[in-house]
């Protein structure tokens, strides 16, 4: 029986860059929420081993898949896990700042993990995760959550977030996320330390808090694509938003409004105004598996 897994866009509410490490990855930290969209992953048990893409943002794959290389790691870590074909729907903007790549790979994961029930604790699905890439960690843990280190690091929060109403708009252009840090030039990292717990108590804490930690890729990630900016300001001009940002290393931004009417209202006109860009409305879920 076919198994479905929604691979939820992954939202950096905040973004903190401490440096560059001798390996070449940043240390950094992240207060992450999901997206009630994303795209949509379904393992067919027994079938033969593949992947198969269709959906808007198919043709913009560029190299190897995720999703087949995380089956391949599957199999070489235990040829005893049932596996299968993979059909993905590629409903997410690639090189998007929204973690689509892997949120796939972490709903393969859920995917073959509900298929295996007997085997599954014997395998490491964290640091099977973390050895796909730095952000598949939190997306295989899919709820609200602080990360640190390199995006291996995680600590779901102990509280539900308020649900937030969202507007997320992209203007169809691929960004690199190796480009941005480049162009970031972070300075030497200091040792890796664990932040502070968080306890956001409402929606206007959650704002303040965003305000306050923003974002240390929006600088760099605007310089190499200036619409971010003009996304940023249609998001704070409509009726009701009460913050925009940029998602991770963009150029995909997000505006949190007052209520879902005012984000149903904002996505409408900002489609309309501009027909190029993607846009959708949408609520980034504050519960724990959500």
């Amino acid at each position: 029986m076919p198994i479905r897994e929604l691979a939820r866009a992954k939202i950096n509410l905040t973004l903190t860059v401490h440096g560059r490490r001798p390996d070449g990855y940043h240390e950094l930290t992240s207060l992450v929420a999901f997206a009630d969209v994303g795209d949509e992953v379904v393992l067919h048990p027994g079938a033969a081993l593949g992947a198969s893409t269709t959906g808007p943002f198919a043709a913009e794959i560029a190299g190897a898949n995720l999703v087949e290389t995380t089956l391949r790691r599957l199999r070489e870590l235990d040829a005893g896990l049932q596996l299968g074909a993979i059909s993905l729907t590629k409903n997410l903007p690639v090189a998007a700042g929204l973690g689509g790549g892997s949120a796939d790979a972490a709903a393969v994961l859920r995917a073959v993990r509900s298929a295996n029930p007997d085997p599954a604790d014997r395998v490491a699905w964290h640091d099977v995760a973390a050895r796909l890439g730095a952000d598949v960690p939190v997306c295989l843990v899919g709820q609200p959550t602080l990360m640190w280190g390199i995006g291996d690091k995680l600590e779901p929060l102990a509280r539900d977030l308020p649900e937030l109403p969202a507007v997320l708009v992209n203007p169809r252009v691929p960004l690199s996320t190796a480009r941005v840090f480049a162009a970031l030039d972070a300075p030497p990292a200091p040792p890796s330390r664990r932040p502070a717990s968080l306890t956001i108590q409402n929606a206007e804490a959650l704002v303040d808090l965003m305000r306050v930690r923003g974002n240390d890729l929006e600088r760099p990630a605007t310089a190499l694509l200036p619409v971010i900016a003009d996304i940023k300001a249609a998001l704070v001009a409509r009726p009701g938003c009460l913050i925009a940002a940029l998602s991770g290393s963009g150029p995909t931004c997000f505006g949190i409004f007052s209520d879902e009417a005012a984000a149903s209202y904002a996505a409408a006109a900002l489609a309309a105004a501009h027909p190029q860009w993607w846009v959708v409305a949408t609520r980034l879920s504050g519960k724990a598996g959500a």
